[in-house]
């Protein structure tokens, strides 16, 4: 039997290949009925084996790596015969309706799958294959593959590559790294920390940045990978030509997909995929904006949430979330049948152990959602309260002992929120002075990790931090509990750093000015002995350059984010030497480019930053509006 598609002719039945290796068919749940796909079903909806024409699909949005391990890597792209995303809730994906030329009639049969081909090697000109595998996807998981490369050596560069089954269509060429070893000597590992990608605010300038330095081996991503509102809700994009797809906010599976696909069109995130394996978690704005538990601060299960919804439960928009996440995202689903479990870890070599929680969606008490501030406040203390829940609660003390047991020199903890104490009242007056959305929201288990470390005597640990839109550098300070002196940094158990967004806007005002927002810096500093360093005004992230000796964290400015190039400028320098658990003093070298730094100065000078065109001044005077 001869079938044709309306949209163009069929394709030779291809050779065998695996639905179960594109790891997005059993992710992220195998068992959930909202979100695990029967893969049996599927196939039996593909009985006539066909394929499209290579000719008519395309690798729509460029490839990624991530969750290294000493021996696999995680592999993604998407190859399609359309650009848009499947608007498809259910596992059901649809017809379309094809001519059989021997019986001269049509026949509806459910789409058709896209055979894929990867292979890994060693080398840029993919002849020194180490793996590689045949796989389908399918409009069931949006036309994402995802597969675990495998058989490789640790802490190596590798090159892999996509194409359609019996083709020459092939995606971008990738680049990948695997870790080392547990047991491995590390002389230095490099990390770029992001958070806090807004489209409609501007171009992600910061994800290209490493790419062109080549300054990493992999990068995290601590959250708000995406933002959920709608543009004229949050964001300006129609003046820069970034309005985010669908324009409104999203609720829908498809909604969920359609928007990640916006915000991999940036040039340098798909840039920074291609080039670096990511380790991501997500935040709040992956779903909606501060979430818990059991809902956000605008999704709480009312009548009036599900009208104004669309008829999606605060349940149902959550899975919608998560289910596109794990399609968009090159990450491992850490235990099948637990569906929001993305809390993890990774160990690199002798050198550190990277701990990655998830503070927000996974079992966290009630936060602050607007109009309850009073109440939080009120609770904060409480010790039932939890940012993670029982269960990733004690799974994250059981790492930190075991990661101190094995010997690693250091441990880098990833929380979406701030840990350390932030008393904001000099700024935002003295009723309800502290975030009760970060860590001062939950006091008791805030307490119960600074036992857990001071009482085993677990130093050399590095608190990294997103979510807030500006930049914080800390001593690891029990405030209250054990003595800390602010000059020496005597007392502390170790540094947090808290980085500013790739784009979204300053908390104190979206065009303030350097002098106000470093006058507001000065005031915050002032106010926290164990906060050393804060700055509001740039945009950017931070990189940070681990060795067995030392820490040393770097912080980027971008001069501007409402055009693409590839500008910045180094802001401050900080750094932790091993077995100190305190910054070094002087903090940052005594000096600043912009914030407010304790015991130091700010010296705003004249920056000059190198471009491909030659060099590029630029004054703080012409910097003053982003």
């Amino acid at each position: 039997m001869k079938l044709q598609l309306l949209a163009g002719s069929l394709a030779v039945s291809v050779a065998s290949a695996s639905w179960t290796k594109n790891i997005n068919y059993r992710s992220p749940s195998e068992h959930h009925p909202s979100l695990g796909i029967a893969i049996n079903k599927v196939v039996k909806r593909n009985d006539y084996k066909t394929s499209w024409n290579p000719a008519q699909l395309n690798f729509t949005h460029g490839v990624a790596s991530g969750d290294p391990y000493p021996d696999s890597v995680i592999l993604w792209t998407r190859v399609s015969p359309t650009n848009d995303n499947d608007k498809s809730n259910v596992t059901v994906s649809g017809y379309v309706q094809l001519y059989d030329h021997d019986n001269e009639k049509f026949v509806s049969v459910s789409k058709a799958p896209v055979c894929v081909e990867y292979k890994v090697a060693s080398d840029k000109q993919l002849s020194d294959v180490v793996d590689s595998g045949k796989v389908y996807t399918s409009s069931d998981v949006d036309y994402t593959v995802k597969v675990e490369a495998k058989n490789l050596e640790a802490y190596t560069n590798y090159y892999y590559q996509f194409n359609v089954c019996n083709s020459n269509n092939t995606s971008p060429l990738g680049r990948t790294k695997t870790t080392p070893h547990k047991d491995d000597d590390v002389t230095e590992v490099g990390l770029a920390i992001y958070s806090c990608s807004n489209y409609p605010f501007g171009f992600f300038n910061a994800y290209g940045n490493p790419v062109r330095k080549d300054s990493v081996d992999y990068v995290v991503h601590l959250g708000d990978y995406i933002y959920e509102y709608a543009n004229g809700e949050y964001g300006w994009g129609q003046s820069i030509g970034r309005v985010p797809l669908p324009d409104k906010e999203i609720f829908s599976l498809y909604d969920y997909r359609k928007r990640l696909a916006t915000y991999r069109t940036d040039l340098d995130l798909v840039a920074s995929h291609q080039q670096f394996p990511w380790i991501p978690v997500w935040d709040d704005h992956e779903v909606a904006d501060n979430t818990y538990r059991d809902g956000a601060s605008e999704l709480n299960n009312t009548e009036a949430s599900f009208v104004k919804d669309g008829g999606v439960s605060v349940d149902q928009r959550k899975m919608n979330a998560v289910r596109a996440y794990f399609e968009w995202m090159p990450i491992r689903q850490v235990e099948m049948d637990d569906n929001l479990r993305i809390w993890r870890s990774f160990s690199i070599g002798k050198l550190l152990d990277l701990v990655m929680l998830d503070t927000r969606q996974y079992d966290r008490s009630i936060t602050d959602l607007y109009w309850n501030t009073d109440y939080i406040h009120d609770i904060s203390n409480d010790a039932g309260r939890s940012m993670m829940g029982s269960r990733q609660e004690n799974w994250f003390y059981s790492q930190l002992s075991e990661s101190s047991s094995r010997g690693a020199t250091w441990r880098i903890i990833g929380s979406q929120v701030i840990f350390s104490r932030i008393n904001q009242s000099a700024a935002y007056g003295e009723e309800n002075p502290l975030n009760y959305d970060a860590w001062d929201g939950y006091q008791s288990n805030k307490n119960r990790t600074l036992n857990h470390l001071y009482s085993n005597d677990i130093g050399n640990n590095i608190f990294l931090a997103g979510d807030s839109h500006a930049s914080w550098v800390s001593d690891l300070v029990w405030y209250g509990e054990k003595s800390y002196n602010k000059s020496s940094g005597e007392g502390a158990i170790g540094v947090e750093f808290a980085g500013t967004a790739v784009t979204s806007p300053c908390p104190y005002g979206a065009n303030i000015s350097l002098a106000t927002a470093n006058n507001y810096s000065s005031i915050i500093q002032n106010a926290n002995d164990e906060l050393q360093w804060q700055d509001l005004y740039y945009r950017g992230y931070y990189e940070l350059h681990i060795s067995g000796e030392e820490v040393v964290a770097n912080f980027f400015g971008l001069p501007t984010v409402v055009q693409r190039n590839g500008w910045e400028i180094p802001i401050a320098n900080f750094t932790v030497k091993a077995g100190a658990n305190r910054l070094q003093r002087p903090v940052a070298g005594g000096v600043v480019e912009s914030g407010s730094l304790k015991g130091g100065k700010t010296v705003q000078t004249n920056a000059t930053i190198d471009t491909n065109n030659g060099t590029w001044f630029v004054s703080h005077a012409a910097l003053e509006v982003l």
